[in-house]
């Protein structure tokens, strides 16, 4: 997921995107094709405002090249509203949640118009309500046709939110199943290379009267000096 977006350059292989054999040497690049990726750790700014950090570097100039807050907050403002998300965007990031702050990845990342959004274990830090928050908007983004690439070893989510699992294992690609089709154990079977039985623990007879242990005569010597 590196690779495809911009993080690291490719040694081998080809990258196709929208059929087209394409190059991706930098994050930028990535973004002008339309791919943006939420990384596990944070990349926001906590001293600067939401607005600042969606467009921090693209901001909005009035004449002789001052900056133009009013604008600014306003097209963060709007693109907030278009994920439902009822946010200032004159709050500093350092007043904000774990959950709020990938919220303000998310809008940072579809303010370059991206078609494809990459997130690396978005819900290691979450509750289960921010959760659900954030699946509400990761099904809102894929009604929009936002294409959405979710990293999780949390295969319960992965049932609920994905339309496709793919298994890669050591750096290789494994296979890529129906999600509405396959099991848990088919998943963990693909993700460990060979399948996985849970036997049943035997229960102890509870009608039995073998006697299993049997004690008679115990005692306790008093300690020395008492």
């Amino acid at each position: 997921m590196k690779v495809l977006a911009g993080v690291y350059s490719k040694d081998a292989g080809r990258l196709r995107y929208k059929g087209a054999e394409v190059e991706i040497p930098s994050p930028r690049a990535a973004q002008q094709l339309g791919i943006s990726m939420i990384h596990q750790e944070l990349n926001l700014m906590p001293h600067l405002t939401v607005a600042q950090n969606i467009f921090i570097g693209r901001e909005p100039r009035r004449a002789l090249g001052f900056l133009d807050d009013g604008k600014l907050n306003d097209n963060a403002r709007k693109l907030l509203e278009t994920l439902r998300l009822d946010l200032d965007p004159r709050t500093r990031v350092s007043n904000l949640t774990v959950a709020t702050q990938q919220m303000v990845e998310i809008a940072k990342a579809l303010s370059f118009n991206s078609e494809v959004l990459i997130m690396d274990e978005p819900t290691a830090a979450l509750t289960e309500r921010e959760i659900d928050d954030l699946f509400r908007i990761i099904r809102q983004l894929r009604n929009r046709g936002v294409g959405v690439v979710h990293i999780s070893h949390r295969l319960e989510e992965l049932k609920q939110i994905s339309d496709r699992i793919t298994v890669m294992r050591d750096g290789k690609y494994v296979d890529t199943v129906a999600t509405p089709e396959a099991s848990i154990d088919q998943i963990i079977g693909m993700m460990v290379g060979r399948t996985i039985y849970e036997t049943a623990r035997e229960v102890p007879d509870k009608t039995s009267t073998e006697i299993a242990l049997e004690a008679r005569g115990l005692g306790a010597a008093a300690p020395s000096g008492t």
